[in-house]
């Protein structure tokens, strides 16, 4: 089977909507909507064929981007190896200059468009937020579940709910208001728990230690449930991806509070793992919100943190 590499990018316009365009006549797979992009010339450089596609087909000059993530799609004919780039300045206004049709579309409502099938897994990496509140265990549930709201309330949309020392019933109680909440303010919530209680409850996903990511056959849950787990090495990172999970959080970066033991990974190694990963990739170990761009200069999606998001305003 041919492998044809490609290039495709995600703009995002002031109100948070994606730009996709529609594949005209005489395309193969003609009225399907893809992510702007294409075949890389031989010997390109990816981010050359992203700044020549875009010029060709919308007219843009791309300024800034930096790779979202690496995906692969078998079609009859060929294999696609998808690279996707999240395009962050450009000059220019988007215009057809290949007799296609262009939208911009709310990511929440790409699932219900014609897309590629070779770019349907973007979607989902979409609804990630670059921020992930992991929760300390609830000691106090009323105290617990008031500082949860402050941190709603501030703009987290992205909550890790872990209390590994709460008994299974309690842990049940604490986890159905920890979702209310996330309702209420619009966040994401996966739990640290097994993927059925995920299901009862109703949660949007499920987190994986490192030790139930080594013993998983299958992904657990649909692809309409977030999926992710907790890495240490590149082995666990390769498992996630073959498993078909939506993300890793790697680390420790840095010494880490909440992991005293363990060794701290540093940013080098950090990258060396980042840049091999096929799934986004969370840092998390001693860093703080400010950090965001340190973590994507080298290479990961966003970031992780329990004390940095928990406490962020808290003197």
């Amino acid at each position: 089977m041919q492998t044809v590499p490609v290039v495709a990018a995600v703009l995002k316009d002031v109100q948070g909507r994606v730009l996709v365009t529609q594949r005209p006549a005489g395309k193969p797979l003609a009225g399907y909507w893809e992510f702007p992009g294409g075949k890389l010339e031989s010997g390109e450089p990816p981010f050359a064929a992203l700044q020549r596609e875009l010029r060709e087909e919308l007219g843009l000059d791309v300024q800034q981007a930096r790779p979202l993530l690496q995906l692969s799609h078998d079609y009859a004919e060929r294999r696609v190896e998808l690279a996707v780039w999240r395009v962050t300045r450009w000059q220019g206004a988007p215009c057809a200059r290949e007799s296609q049709a262009i939208a911009w579309v709310k990511p929440d409502e790409l699932s219900r468009w014609r897309l590629l099938p070779a770019d349907t897994p973007v979607v989902q990496r979409l609804r990630l937020p670059p921020c992930m509140l992991v929760t300390p265990s609830p000691e106090d549930g009323s105290g617990f579940l008031m500082t949860l709201e402050r941190r709603l309330a501030e703009g987290r949309e992205f909550v890790q709910f872990r209390a590994p020392a709460l008994p299974e019933r309690q842990y049940g109680i604490v986890a159905r208001e920890v979702i209310r909440l996330c309702r209420e303010y619009g966040a994401r919530v996966v739990l640290n728990a097994e993927p059925e209680l995920v299901r009862q409850l109703g949660a949007d996903g499920a987190h994986l230690s490192g030790a139930k990511l080594g013993k998983l056959a299958r992904r657990p849950l649909p692809q309409e449930f977030l999926v992710g787990a907790s890495c240490h090495e590149a082995t666990d990172i390769r498992r996630a991806a073959q498993r078909s999970l939506d993300y890793v959080v790697l680390g420790a970066v840095r010494p880490s509070a909440s992991h005293p033991g363990q060794e701290p990974l540093g940013w080098e190694t950090f990258a060396e793992l980042a840049a091999g990963s096929r799934v986004p990739v969370y840092a998390i170990g001693g860093l703080a919100p400010a950090e965001l761009e340190a973590v994507r200069t080298h290479g990961g999606y966003g970031l992780a943190a329990m004390r940095a998001l928990w406490q962020e305003t808290e003197n």
